[in-house]
């Protein structure tokens, strides 16, 4: 009987669900490039307001927080990937995403304005952020393949996964409007307004509606048969 089911799977013709599957499957990757590269601008920020010119410091925390979040998702793709076969791609997958949007809003909501505090936080909210994003690559993909046909498999992959383009462009669109909206109503003079603190957080922040979307539509689609 299993072998029916997966071999009508593998015959059917491409039909609306598919599309869907791709759209909601490319949302999660499009999360995971728009969090992966809203960071470095991010950081030249914080470095603006938190760093003077003469720390040495900053050579080698700026970078370091850059990676907490890729550190993170190599662990994330370990855990979930094995979660994910154990107990079904629907429910991981989505406990994966709920992670995504809770981390991305304590990303923004560092607790303190203080260097060190901030940086702690940002940093632990970052890896816990890479956790959600680890688990997240691997079953977009995996329930994309599992959803499609055999003969139009390849192609909804690399429709899945060129949603990563797109979230790297959002990144730095949403960046530079944000930036662009804070420096039209900068109320202290100096090269880096106090403005700035307020930006990076709402960057970090905003990557939490995507992922809450996708959150709600994959919770729509069912299990995947196989």
């Amino acid at each position: 009987m299993a072998l029916k089911v997966l071999s009508a799977l593998d015959t059917a013709k491409t039909q609306l669900y598919h599309f869907k599957a791709i759209m909601i499957a490319g949302m999660g990757l499009f999360t995971d490039a728009y969090d992966f590269f809203c960071i470095p601008p991010i950081m030249r920020l914080i470095e603006l307001l938190y760093y003077n010119k003469e720390s040495r410091s900053k050579k080698y925390v700026i970078p370091s927080l850059v990676a907490t979040a890729l550190v993170g998702a190599a662990i994330g793709q370990l855990v979930f990937g094995r979660l994910g076969d154990r107990i079904g791609r629907r429910r991981v997958y989505g406990l994966a995403l709920m992670i995504m949007v809770l981390s991305s809003i304590g990303c923004g909501f560092s607790i303190c304005t203080t260097r060190s505090c901030v940086l702690v936080s940002l940093g632990f909210f970052r890896f816990i952020l890479g956790i959600g994003i680890g688990g997240d690559y691997p079953l977009s993909a995996t329930i994309m393949s599992e959803f499609a046909n055999k003969r139009t498999r390849g192609a909804f992959i690399a429709a899945v996964f060129s949603m990563q383009g797109f979230g790297i462009l959002a990144s730095s669109i949403v960046t530079i409007v944000v930036c662009a909206i804070f420096k039209n109503h900068v109320s202290s003079k100096g090269p880096t307004p106090k403005e700035a603190d307020i930006a990076w957080r709402l960057i970090l922040m905003l990557g939490a509606i995507p992922a809450g979307l996708t959150f709600y539509w994959r919770m729509l689609m069912p299990e995947t048969a196989r």
